[in-house]
């Protein structure tokens, strides 16, 4: 996966263009917490369902895979065909004991996550209370451990990329640059949710454009008026223009559906039609079909 955009960050002469689509599940979890309903008797409804949406790849969130949800999640897997790339945790990575904590704890992840196929770890760094922003001193301690696991990883041949939200995207990206700007490139990719950076303010193509071949990844959702919508394809949200952005710069990476809700957002439709639906026009737009 290093180098999801053409090695030098540009577009080169007809440069490849190779998305991947996944669904990812943190929807569900929503979805399950409003019906006070255990995951662990939703993970087949979870795959069957994503399976019928016409998917082929999912990322999944710990959850799954830890505890008694990792044998189940590995018959999930080989039951309807589905390939896991992608296992998403958090962790407090800006303080030095804690720090050591959500080492062990994502590198526990890892393994989990290996075990199933995967080859990537995405983690979120964990904001700070109250959304305070980080100090200098909690930004180089965040960049050291982050080397740190992403070492770590490499040698146990995964790969780490980093997501965010929109506290990292803060005072003109403040956290997410100094992540840019002090991780290694070569062990460290990054996942941009889209969402999140348009919700903070942030102009996405010049963040793509500093990050070059760092990213690895895209959460793609949509919203109305900041509030998310049932679907991909219904907001304001320009995705023609990533797309041509993405194909001009030869970008292989995933594109992963992930929706979510607001207590706003309004739902007319089950959510497996609207995971298909999600599908169809990410597929549409980014000219995988």
């Amino acid at each position: 996966m290093l180098g999801a955009f053409a090695a030098s960050g540009l577009a080169s002469a007809a440069p490849r263009y190779a998305p991947k689509v996944a669904a990812q599940v943190y929807v569900w979890t929503q979805v399950f917490a409003a019906r006070k309903k255990p995951l662990i008797d939703g993970l087949s409804e979870v795959f069957e369902t994503t399976r019928k949406a016409g998917y082929r790849r999912m990322e999944l969130v710990s959850s799954f895979v830890l505890g008694e949800a990792l044998p189940r999640t590995k018959e999930l897997i080989r039951k309807h065909g589905i390939q896991i790339p992608i296992v998403y945790h958090g962790g407090a990575l800006h303080e030095p004991a804690a720090a050591d904590k959500a080492i062990s704890e994502l590198l526990d992840v890892a393994g989990a996550a290996k075990s199933i196929g995967a080859t990537i770890l995405e983690a979120n760094p964990n904001p700070k209370p109250k959304r305070e922003a980080k100090t200098d001193a909690e930004l180089e301690v965040q960049a050291r451990s982050i080397n740190r696991l992403a070492e770590t990883l490499s040698k146990r041949g995964m790969k780490l990329i980093l997501h965010h939200h929109d506290p990292e995207m803060a005072n003109d990206a403040r956290e997410w640059r100094h992540i840019l700007r002090n991780t290694d490139p070569q062990r460290v990719g990054l996942c941009i949710d889209y969402d999140w950076v348009l919700q903070a303010g942030q102009e996405p193509f010049a963040l793509l454009k500093e990050a070059g071949p760092r990213v690895e990844s895209f959460h793609l959702r949509n919203a109305r008026n900041r509030v998310w919508t049932q679907s991909a394809g219904e907001g304001d949200y320009d995705y023609p223009a990533l797309a041509r952005f993405l194909k001009d710069h030869g970008f292989t990476g995933y594109l992963v559906v992930e929706l979510a809700h607001r207590k706003e957002t309004e739902i007319t439709r089950p959510l497996g039609e609207n995971l298909r639906l999600s599908r169809e026009y990410v597929e549409k737009t980014f000219g995988l079909r």
